[in-house]
C-alpha cells in the first residue's frame, strides 16, 4: 500500500514492515536494499523542510550527494555498475572493498546514515530523533540475519564510500551557509532594470545566495556553460516588448480561474513549507519506485542522474540570474503599471532571469525522461498531505511546463523567464543523461 514520506518525521520508523516487506524473510536481499533507499529518501524530504539553510540550490546539492552516494555504495559491490568517479568533476575512484563477504542493504545503509547525518548535522531537534531512529531501525531491517562479521565488513565499506563523497563534496564551495544563504554586505545595482528587494524582511535585503554559480558544477562543464540567452531588452515604454511582459504578468493575474490559482500553489513548492523544488521532483521519482516496483539499481542511477541534473540547474541558473540582475515584475508593475498590484504568490528574494523553478523543472524532466522513456504518465500525488488532490501528466514534459506555467500564474516571472529557464534546464540535463552509470 503506499507509504506517504510524512509519517516518517511523525515516527512511524517501522513503516517498511507496514509495506509488506519481512527483511527476516526477504528472499531476495536487492529488497531489502531498495527499502532501505526509498525510505532514507523519504526521511530526507522531510528534513529539507526542517532545516533552516535549505533554500532550493542548498537542496539540490544535498539530492545529488545522497544520489551519488547511493548509486556508488551498490557499484562498488556490483561488476554491472559503473562508478561516477572520473565522470564527475573531480570525484575519483571510490576505496575498494575490504576481501570478504559483503552483504549489498548493509553497505547502502551504513553509507547513506553517515551521509544524511553529515549534511543534516545542523537540522533541529525533531530532525535529529528522526535520523537517530531511522538509522536504528534500518540498520536492524539491513542486518537482519546477517552474520557479524559481514555487518562489520559491510558497514565499515558504506562509511568508507561516504567519508570519500563527503569529502569531494567539502571543496565544492557550498558546503558551509552563512546567514541563511543571505550576504552581510550586498551593493545594489543602480540600472533602472536591476533587482530590488521584493520583501520588508531586514534578512532578505540582500539576494539569496548571489554566489552560488561559483560552486563546482557536477557534471556541467562550467557554471556559464549553458546560460541562457538575453532577455528582451529593458524598457518602459507602453508597446514595449518589456512592457508587454510585464502587462502580461499583471492581467493573467487579474483573470485567474481556480484552476490557474491551484496550478500555482501546487508547483510554489516554498522552503521550509514543502522539500523544495528539486524535493518535488525527487518525490515523484520514489511515488513512481512505488506503482512500478523499479529495482534498486534503476532507482539509485535515476536519483543520482536527477540529483546531478537539478544541482547543475542551481548553479547555471544563478549565473544567469547574477549576470542581468533583472528586477521581479512586482517591482516593474508597481513602478510603471499599477502601484496598487500584489502577485499571487511570495516573490522569491533574488533576481527573476531565469526562473529556477522553470530551470530545475526543465533539468528533472528532461533527465527522467531520458531514463524512463518518452510519453511516460503519471500521477503527482506529492502534495496530498496539504490538501492538493494528485495531478496527472502524461509526460515528465508536461509536468515540466505546467510547473514553468505555474510561475507566471503566481505573478513572480515573466513569460520569457520561464520559457528560457526551460530550455536552459533541459541543456544542463544533457551533461547529467550523458552519465553512464551501467558497466
Amino acid at each position: 500500500m503506499p507509504f506517504h514520506r510524512r509519517q516518517v518525521l511523525g515516527f512511524t520508523i517501522a513503516a517498511p514492515f507496514a509495506l509488506g516487506l519481512q527483511p527476516a524473510l526477504a528472499a531476495n536481499r536487492a529488497e531489502v536494499s531498495r527499502e532501505v533507499l526509498l525510505m532514507w529518501h523519504k526521511l530526507i524530504l522531510e528534513l529539507v523542510r526542517h532545516t533552516a539553510t535549505y533554500s532550493p540550490p542548498v537542496a539540490a546539492r544535498a539530492f545529488a550527494y545522497i544520489g551519488i552516494t547511493a548509486h556508488e555504495a551498490l557499484a562498488t559491490g556490483n561488476p554491472a555498475l559503473r562508478s561516477l568517479a572520473g565522470q564527475l568533476t573531480d570525484l575519483s575512484p571510490l576505496p575498494p572493498r575490504a576481501a570478504g563477504q559483503h552483504d549489498e542493504p548493509c553497505v547502502l545503509h551504513a553509507a547513506l546514515a553517515a551521509v544524511v547525518a553529515s549534511l543534516f548535522a545542523n537540522t533541529g531537534p525533531t530532525g535529529q530523533r528522526a535520523m537517530t531512529a531511522m538509522a536504528r531501525k534500518m540498520g536492524e531491517t539491513a542486518s537482519d540475519g546477517i552474520t557479524g562479521d559481514a555487518v562489520a565488513r559491510s558497514v565499515a565499506a558504506g562509511q568508507a564510500v561516504a567519508q570519500h563523497i563527503l569529502a569531494w563534496a567539502a571543496t565544492d564551495g557550498g558546503a558551509v551557509i552563512e546567514n541563511m544563504g543571505f550576504p552581510m554586505d550586498y551593493t545594489p545595482g543602480t540600472r533602472p532594470q536591476d533587482w530590488v528587494p521584493t520583501s520588508l524582511i531586514r534578512l532578505q535585503q540582500a539576494p539569496l545566495l548571489p554566489q552560488w554559480a561559483q560552486n563546482r558544477p557536477f557534471a556541467l562543464p562550467s557554471a556559464d556553460a549553458c546560460d541562457a540567452p538575453p532577455h528582451p531588452a529593458y524598457d518602459e515604454t507602453p508597446g514595449s516588448d518589456f512592457h508587454a511582459a510585464a502587462l502580461e504578468v499583471r492581467d493573467t493575474f487579474t483573470a485567474l480561474t481556480d484552476e490557474q490559482k491551484l496550478i500555482a500553489r501546487f508547483w510554489s513548492d516554498d522552503p521550509m513549507l514543502t522539500s523544495t523544488p528539486a524535493g518535488h521532483w525527487i518525490d515523484i521519482v520514489l511515488q513512481i519506485a512505488d506503482r512500478d516496483a523499479l529495482p534498486v539499481e534503476v532507482i539509485s542511477a535515476t536519483l543520482a542522474k536527477l540529483g546531478v541534473a537539478q544541482a547543475d540547474a542551481f548553479i547555471s541558473c544563478w549565473s544567469t540570474k547574477f549576470k542581468y540582475n533583472l528586477l521581479r515584475p512586482v517591482t516593474y508593475i508597481k513602478r510603471h503599471i499599477d502601484p496598487a498590484w500584489e502577485p499571487l504568490l511570495i516573490t522569491p528574494p533574488h533576481p527573476e532571469y531565469t526562473s529556477g523553478h522553470s530551470t530545475q523543472s526543465g533539468a528533472a524532466a528532461a533527465v527522467l525522461t531520458f531514463s524512463l522513456g518518452e510519453n511516460f504518465a503519471f500521477d503527482d500525488a506529492t502534495h496530498v498531505a496539504e490538501g492538493f488532490a494528485p495531478r496527472s501528466f502524461p509526460s515528465f514534459t508536461a509536468a515540466a511546463e505546467e510547473a514553468a506555467l505555474s510561475r507566471l500564474y503566481g505573478g513572480i516571472h515573466y513569460r520569457f523567464g520561464n520559457e528560457a529557464g526551460l530550455d536552459q534546464g533541459r541543456a544542463v540535463a544533457a551533461y547529467a543523461a550523458a552519465l553512464r552509470t551501467e558497466a
